[in-house]
């Protein structure tokens, strides 16, 4: 009998959705070793190494876009929409190409975080597609302009094909999907012991008082690192290299270490809105600072659920950019509700994965 495959479609925006995509297929072969995973992302192999300590495929296919962006804040509009009507136009000879994979691979099932298209090449390999997300592109698109109305009504009609969609926290209605289930937070688990990074960084601050500074994969051109010497007693990490060498700044080394791994270091964590980012800081229960990003759907959404469930601190953009970063030393607000947020999504979705392949077995 052939080993049972999933195939993993990962959308190529930011690095996100490769690593919550990750942590579940991690969590779906610790259930099940004999899985066999492809991952098919061009999202790049060494993030999801990080996330995937196990053999799998790696099929470097992109499928949709998400937005062009030179950096993790600003957007490139008319470059998106003419990639999203390249990829409309090419629907046809990607699903058919794809699904020849499919068929050709053996696939099971097909788990898409979030490429539209991964609906219509699962329905032509005849397998089912389930799909995980807080959000929708179609949502995205529609709130940048009528320009994109048509696309995002083409991208709402291959949602309407998906079999089952697991709704991360953090969400929008998420309305065009027809079989909804909602889970808990995704996301990394930490590999190492506070004690044992501060020894071997050398990281000597009073508790409470070590910041992570995070921007997601594209990261910033313009974080004012200029205010960490207004905080001198105070330990900044960041994962970026081209940052100013500064006596309170610590450079993460690239390999072998993520965020997820240095926030039980933190008394908080400074982010531009990010899901992966929120949810792992949650999950770890660190608060977050975040500055606010109105310009795109989904930043909105994460705050009101970043507001709802961690401590936590807002600010604008121009407190962060052109402030004199006051928030450092302000109080930080509670959560807005009491309700606790469920923190067992990896486990929730691998289980159904696994349930759903061994059902011939």
């Amino acid at each position: 009998m052939s080993r049972p495959t999933l195939y993993l479609s990962v959308t190529n925006h930011g690095f996100g959705h490769a690593t919550r995509s990750a942590a579940v297929a991690a969590a779906v072969k610790a259930l099940w070793p004999e899985v066999d995973l492809v991952m098919a992302t061009t999202a790049p192999q060494w993030l999801l190494d990080e996330y995937l300590a196990v053999e799998y495929e790696y099929r470097p296919v992109a499928l949709d876009i998400g937005i062009v962006q030179p950096d993790s804040l600003r957007m490139d509009l008319p470059a998106t929409l003419a990639k999203l009507e390249e990829i409309q136009a090419q629907q046809q000879t990607t699903v058919a190409a794809e699904a020849t994979y499919l068929r050709q691979r053996g696939v099971d099932l097909v788990l898409a975080d979030i490429p539209p298209l991964a609906t219509a090449i699962a329905q032509a390999a005849d397998i089912p597609c389930w799909m995980m997300s807080n959000f929708g592109w179609d949502f995205i698109y529609r709130r940048l302009g009528p320009e994109f109305d048509t696309v995002a009504d083409w991208i709402g009609d291959c949602f309407r094909q998906c079999d089952r969609l697991f709704r991360l926290p953090f969400h929008e209605a998420m309305a065009a999907f027809p079989v909804v289930e909602d889970v808990g937070l995704p996301g990394g688990t930490p590999r190492y012991r506070p004690e044992a990074l501060s020894s071997q960084w050398n990281l000597q601050v009073p508790q409470g008082q070590t910041v992570l500074l995070t921007f997601g994969g594209l990261g910033l051109q313009s974080i004012p690192y200029h205010h960490l010497a207004r905080f001198p007693d105070w330990q900044f990490l960041t994962f970026d290299h081209g940052a100013p060498e500064l006596p309170n700044l610590f450079k993460v080394p690239r390999q072998g270490f993520r965020p997820v791994d240095v926030m039980p270091l933190c008394s908080r964590v400074v982010s531009k809105p990010g899901f992966s980012t929120f949810a792992e800081a949650c999950r770890l229960e660190v608060p977050i600072i975040t500055i606010t990003r109105d310009d795109f759907a989904e930043g909105p959404v994460l705050v009101n659920g970043l507001q709802n469930h961690s401590w936590h601190r807002v600010l604008t953009p121009e407190e962060f950019f052109h402030g004199e970063w006051e928030f450092m030393t302000q109080p930080l607000h509670p959560p807005r509700t009491t309700e606790a947020i469920a923190k067992d999504g990896n486990e929730q979705i691998a289980n159904a994965i696994v349930d759903y392949l061994a059902r011939d077995t």
